[in-house]
């Protein structure tokens, strides 16, 4: 039995847990439902404690103290979501219990997981039972008790374990949430997935290696999930260079709980890293600024992501977001382009048929993007800083990624950002074509809204789920028509539904209709939709356009 853990034991014992995460990551994301299933605790917890294997791979520490310290720093850098932060904060908590140890028996290691512990709780505004914190506290609790009996690592850390499955376990009976999917805590089981292979790792087991047909046994049962319980929309992470290593981030943490749930801050001294789901992210990055610099945020989210999983499809993230700028940026740094006219402009779509239109009317970039693929705020200052222009205009065409775009504002320093918030594809189109070069700011500002004002945007989807919503009995895979966004009416027959729509265009006097359609849709049936449009508005100018757009099938401009 393994009595003591030194340094070169500790960084391996790191090193091992992020490969036995690694390995059940995808299990993992099948959990997870807590709050809502945005399906990456188990991506999050992997990539999180491999930015700490990553670190213990190239450092040559010492003591326990020097490698746990250093763990525990980069944990904080990589942490990904309300796991990954939780998680940054029971090793930090850990490094301060061993922060002078050359090395640790059992009653050390038991002291440091009960110092994680309480390092999670007081980041945690309101601790909920059948988390990952259950199941942290009542496993230290048990490696508290067995180090009493027994002064051994290696056995204090088998306690732990055992004690925290049967938590575990009992997650399901805790959390409605959980019960109503049918799983234990996602957080939790990757918490102890991680205990296991530093486990492992002191018993001389060897390193695993992924594969691919890893079939994960459970799966939350995402349908069961309903509107009501996603209280706040946007999943929220950002992190902060402090301008004060001291500073109090009390009333910060106030403020961010009284707009938004599942609040985890973790910090060390030279920057601290927030995770919130809240409805306002744009609200929470820019109070942050208060006590530092921002240098990072990432919004997804969550009611998209939860649709899509309950529709079969993948769940958009930024993790899609990370792996193509993981490539595009192998021996490419981010292009910074200097001012060479007054105006550029960046526009958000998704598309080939849209892309091409907004390049046409003079768009600088393209950000890809739309319903359930909402761009970061990075992903959209990276377009910025590509625009050869003094001025640059962002048209996010979506209500979910407005507030993204405006966090450009702040965080460019060389160039004026002006957002204008186009909630839809044809409001963007709309300014674009109202745009005069040699005009002043003020003016081509207040044309551009005012053209984008008058657009009147219908789309046709499909139904993800079967709801009962606004009156109307919705089943999964009907046809959806939106009017501004409010539901307009719902249908089995796609035509139908195109006529009730075209039908009550005509009699709002509809003058031009511009219809783009969807990746989903031929150009035959395209054209049976232009036909409907303009036998039911005779007057009416009815042009027809291939936008290429997922989600919906039909785009539809009225002005």
């Amino acid at each position: 039995m393994i009595q003591t853990i030194d340094a070169a034991l500790f960084q391996q014992m790191v090193i091992h847990a992020a490969a036995a995460i690694n390995l059940q990551k995808q299990p993992i994301n099948d959990l997870n439902v807590f709050p809502v299933p945005d399906g990456d605790t188990g991506t999050n917890m992997s990539l999180t404690i491999s930015a700490a294997a990553a670190e213990m791979k190239k450092a040559s520490c010492a003591t326990v103290g020097q490698a746990a310290s250093a763990a525990a720093s980069a944990l904080l850098r990589g942490a990904r979501g309300n796991s990954g932060v939780i998680l940054s904060l029971l090793f930090r908590g850990i490094a301060k219990a061993v922060k002078d140890k050359q090395t640790i028996d059992g009653r050390d290691l038991a002291i440091a997981l009960d110092y994680g512990v309480a390092a999670a709780y007081k980041a945690v505004m309101k601790p909920a039972e059948g988390t990952i914190l259950t199941v942290s506290r009542l496993a230290a609790a048990k490696a508290a008790e067995k180090a009493r009996e027994e002064n051994c690592a290696e056995t204090v850390l088998e306690a732990a374990i055992a004690e925290g499955q049967i938590a575990l376990d009992n997650t399901i009976n805790q959390n409605p949430v959980l019960k109503k999917a049918g799983v234990v805590d996602a957080g939790g089981k990757g918490f102890l997935v991680i205990l296991q292979g530093m486990l492992d790792q002191m018993r001389g087991l060897p390193m695993p290696e992924v594969t691919e047909d890893e079939t994960p046994n459970d799966k939350a049962e995402f349908s069961a999930l309903a509107d009501e319980e996603i209280t706040f929309a946007f999943d929220t992470v950002f992190i902060v260079r402090k301008n004060d290593p001291d500073v109090n981030l009390d009333p910060f943490r106030k403020y961010l709980n009284s707009i938004g749930d599942s609040l985890v801050i973790g910090e060390d001294d030279e920057a601290f890293k927030v995770h919130v789901h809240t409805n306002t992210p744009g609200d929470a990055l820019n109070e942050s600024q208060k006590y530092g610099v921002l240098e990072l945020a990432k919004i997804e989210n969550m009611v998209t992501q939860r649709d899509d999983l309950a529709a079969g499809r993948k769940a958009q993230s930024t993790d899609d977001l990370d792996a193509i700028e993981a490539e595009l940026e192998k021996g490419n740094e981010p292009v910074h382009a200097a001012p060479e006219k007054k105006f550029g402009y960046v526009s958000v779509c998704a598309g080939e048929g849209l892309e091409a239109v907004f390049r046409d009317l003079g768009v600088d970039a393209l950000v890809g993007g739309g319903q359930t693929m909402n761009p970061s705020t990075e992903d959209i200052l990276k377009a910025v800083d590509a625009t050869p222009a003094e001025i640059v205009y962002v048209l996010p065409n979506n209500k979910n990624i407005i507030m993204a775009a405006e966090q450009c504002v702040p965080l460019c320093q060389d160039k004026k950002v002006i957002v204008l918030p186009t909630k839809t594809v044809p409001q963007g189109i709309s300014a674009m074509l109202s745009v005069d070069p040699d005009a002043s700011e003020e003016d081509n500002t207040t044309a551009m809204t005012e053209a984008f004002s008058h657009v009147r945007t219908d789309e046709i989807t499909y139904a993800a789920r079967d709801s009962d919503f606004g009156g109307f009995a919705i089943k999964q895979g009907d046809y959806m028509a939106l009017a501004e966004h409010q539901l307009f009416g719902t249908n089995v027959d796609l035509n139908a539904l195109l006529e009730q729509l075209a039908q009550a265009e005509s009699e709002k006097g509809a003058e031009f209709v511009s219809i783009f359609y969807g990746e989903d849709v031929t150009e035959e049936q395209a054209r049976q939709a232009q036909a409907i449009f303009a036998a039911a508005c005779p007057d009416a100018e009815v042009s027809l356009l291939p936008g290429g757009q997922p989600v919906y099938y039909y785009m539809i401009s009225v002005e």
